[in-house]
């Protein structure tokens, strides 16, 4: 590989221009791609087979007009004074524009339906009225007919008894709408003080299926003609869409990395050449990836992953070979052999750093969860495009740009890369590096025991944002639950007529009502055969809150009185987002084990030892803990909450611990590439296990340190993203990388080898015999062109065995 790298790099150097012109070609191609078949991302989070899709699924295919999407449009009045009759009739209006939205099979007129509610309120105490009144007529009539000695067999006695069994059975009656009202109170589409109204939007689709058009059709019906002093917001449910994968967040972390590059590169044009070959390599993989979703299901997450990690692995990708090419100048080399040679000795070590990640990424697809292995698949093809704009357009524009690569001064003095004196730490110093770098993961691991999954609602998004604002009117004047209404399916007899299933239907909604955290339920609908009723719930707390997901948990294991062998169904928002964590949940300690397994083998490959390996992957596991435990302490319990502008703390968004492995193993591997082979090398060229280790970091960690700021700053940018799903995401990988760069490789590693000496490069015989040299740094290659090796390698000598340290 290291061969054919360094012909690859010398002929990218020598047709620069082609390769330029070719590399432009295709990222057009990719844009135009987009542009003429590329569809619409949305925030669809499904997994097929969950209960909630069940349910969902039996309602689409039996009562269609229940199994359907719904979104809110909240509108409350600016000045908090209860509705005019004009504004009222003017947002009547404007839902009506909003039934014609192609998608929208119903919208509910928030008005209309608390005129219903006061006349259904009117219609029964009226009722009750004509009651009372009916049965102290037979009690007068009955004191009439005691008093005249009327026999009990009198035609008079048995039309007062007819008349007193009709009388029961419209008790029954006007019991069972009495007790479904006040079941019901809580449900509320009016304010009570009248300054706020909510109208439900009914869509065609399920849920996680409504189209991101539909939506966008249903805002601009409402805000197409707006209401004087009405304001009108939208849930999350019809707000969640792309406005754009990239805004000012992720433009000031591209900023730093350039800040970043050009204090370590000393020149404009060097620091810009990373960003410049990043940027082209994230617009040919971002927009492939966008263009296929016209075809395939793709979320809006999905190519914002392929952007962070394309813009800094890309980055970092090409900084490596450019690193390596401006010191190989700085001894003299020609620009032509120092670029074939640094593709073939730092590029090789990029394509096999690159590998180990897309092989991360794409593992995803082990889960058996389908947006996530296609997050997975985009974010590997991003990754090998940016690999593969590292190998071939970073040679060709260093060809281009010549010596201004180095600082003017630099350009005519050639320096000598002699090796300063280095010595090895002290043994009392790497127990105190490993200890102390040890307790401080596990340390900041610690709340990732108490990690709750879930996706994010309307309360995590910005507090300026519409669907921020919809969500607090609604908690404010109708109580939090009815953010997150449950759709509750309840099995019933065979062959009950009218009356028997309105006595059921109450029975049942009774017994729902009576579970703790309900707040309101009210029956919507009845299968057309009979067989089920479909309940509306309202939770007392919000949808992320861990009461509402105990009570889809108890509702699902109750069973009701009119049929006890089935248990309820449970729906809604708040039950597939609990269902789609659970499932997640399941499928991360698979991942994890994959990737753990992949970790050893690779590392095994690399460094021919059993140790390094073994302290390799075990760093992974707690740089990975302690940043899931500090995702915890920021996004679930709100710490530093106004730093990260966490208003509303909740569950970690569901699907982060299973992506942040795959994209920190293969992170957490580059870092150890770029320092531990420099280890193994000193060490294989004569010097002593303890020395070898020092000289490898102190070789390796300017560039590496350099390549983690990057990395952090790219990440980071995309912790104050305007997506609430992408936030959490950021800080996870820049945190991650943070500790994994500077805790574990840089701390705990060397101080582990260190104490470890020369078993630290142990590898059983039979082992050694079996396993291919891959030699990823090009040791090699060095030696096949001895007139380009920098520096040249030093002689072999006898190996100095320091003695081990006795307990």
């Amino acid at each position: 590989m290291a061969e054919l790298l360094h012909r690859l790099g010398a002929f990218s150097a020598r047709h620069a221009w082609r390769v330029v012109v070719a590399w432009i070609a295709v990222l057009a191609a990719a844009v135009v791609a987009f542009l003429l078949v590329g569809g619409t991302l949305g925030t669809a989070i499904t997994i097929p087979g969950t209960p909630t899709d069940e349910v969902s699924k039996r309602l689409t295919a039996e009562l269609p007009e229940a199994g359907g999407g719904t979104g809110l449009i909240v509108l409350h009045t600016t000045d908090g004074q209860p509705f005019t009759p004009a504004q009222q009739q003017e947002i009547s209006a404007a839902l009506q524009r909003v039934t014609a939205v192609d998608g929208v099979r119903q919208v509910i007129d928030p008005f209309a339906i608390a005129a219903q509610r006061a006349g259904a309120e009117q219609q029964l105490a009226g009722g009750r009225a004509q009651l009372d009144e009916a049965r102290a007529q037979l009690d007068r009539g009955q004191t009439q007919l005691d008093a005249a000695g009327v026999p009990a067999t009198a035609p008079q006695r048995q039309q007062l008894d007819a008349g007193r069994a009709q009388l029961d059975a419209q008790e029954a009656r006007l019991a069972a709408g009495e007790s479904q009202l006040r079941l019901a109170a809580g449900i509320r589409t009016v304010s009570e003080d009248g300054s706020a109204a909510v109208a439900t939007v009914a869509f065609a689709d399920a849920q996680m299926s409504v189209p991101t058009a539909t939506k966008d059709g249903v805002i601009s019906a409402v805000e197409a003609s707006p209401v004087a002093g009405v304001q009108a917001d939208f849930s999350s449910e019809i707000t969640q869409n792309v406005d754009g994968i990239a805004g000012p967040g992720e433009v000031i972390g591209v900023v730093i990395a350039a800040i970043v590059l050009l204090v370590m590169l000393g020149t404009l044009v060097a620091a810009g050449l990373p960003i410049l070959t990043a940027l082209i390599g994230v617009g040919v993989g971002v927009a492939g990836a966008m263009a296929l979703s016209g075809v395939v299901e793709m979320t809006s997450v999905t190519p914002i992953l392929g952007l962070m990690l394309g813009l800094a692995v890309g980055i970092d990708y090409s900084l490596f070979i450019l690193n390596r090419h401006r010191r190989q100048l700085r001894t003299g080399m020609s620009v032509p052999d120092s670029i074939a040679l640094a593709n073939g000795t730092s590029g090789n070590a990029v394509v096999f750093a690159g590998f180990t990640v897309v092989i991360a990424l794409v593992a995803l697809n082990v889960t058996g969860i389908g947006f996530l292995g296609l997050m997975g698949s985009v974010g590997a093809a991003c990754v090998a495009v940016a690999v593969l704009v590292a190998v071939t357009l970073t040679p060709a524009l260093l060809s281009l740009l010549g010596l201004r690569v180095l600082p003017r001064k630099a350009r005519s003095r050639p320096t000598s890369h002699a090796a300063g004196s280095v010595a090895p730490m002290s043994t009392g110093g790497a127990v105190a590096r490993a200890v102390g770098g040890i307790a401080l993961l596990v340390l900041v691991a610690l709340p990732a025991l108490a990690l709750r999954l879930g996706l994010p609602d309307g309360s995590s998004e910005p507090q300026d944002s519409t669907q921020y604002q919809a969500y607090s009117v609604v908690a404010d004047k109708f109580g939090a639950g009815q953010n997150g209404t449950l759709v509750v399916v309840a099995d019933l007899p065979a062959g009950l007529d009218e009356a028997a299933l309105t006595a059921a239907r109450a029975q049942v909604a009774e017994q729902i009502g009576a579970i703790p955290s309900v707040s309101a339920v009210a029956p919507v609908a009845t299968a057309p055969d009979g067989s089920f009723a479909v309940f509306q719930v309202v939770p007392t707390e919000g949808p992320t809150s861990v009461a509402t997901e105990e009570l889809v948990q108890r509702l699902r294991v109750t069973t009701t009185a009119v049929e006890p062998s089935v248990p309820l169904a449970v729906a809604g928002v708040p039950s597939g987002n609990i269902d789609i964590s659970a499932k997640l949940a399941d499928a991360l300690p698979l991942y994890l084990g994959v990737v753990v397994g992949l970790s050893l083998l690779i590392m095994i490959l690399v460094f021919r030892s059993v140790l390094v390996p073994v302290t390799a992957t075990v760093g992974f596991v707690l740089s990975y803990f302690a940043a899931m435990g500090a995702v915890v302490m920021i996004y679930q319990w709100g710490r530093l909450s106004a730093v990260f502008g966490v208003h509303d703390p909740g569950p970690v968004l569901n699907f982060l611990p299973t992506i942040l492995v795959g994209i920190l193993f293969g992170l957490a591997m580059d870092y150890q590439l770029f320092l531990v082979s420099g280890m193994r090398e000193a060490y294989v060229h004569g010097s002593p296990a303890r020395l070898a280790v020092k000289e490898g970091l102190h070789a390796g960690r300017a560039v590496v340190t350099a390549a983690a700021i990057i990395m952090f700053s790219v990440f980071g940018g995309f912790v104050f993203s305007h997506l609430a799903m992408v936030r959490p995401i950021g800080f996870g990988l820049a945190f991650g990388v943070v500790l994994d760069a500077f805790v574990v490789r840089m701390l705990i590693i060397p101080a582990v080898l260190h104490l470890a000496g020369d078993a630290a490069w142990w590898l059983p015989r039979w082992l050694d015999r079996i396993l291919p040299d891959v030699d990823v740094e090009g040791a090699k290659l060095e030696r096949r062109h001895p007139m380009a090796a920098v520096p040249e390698p030093r002689a072999e000598s006898p190996r100095v065995t320091e003695p081990t340290p006795q307990p």
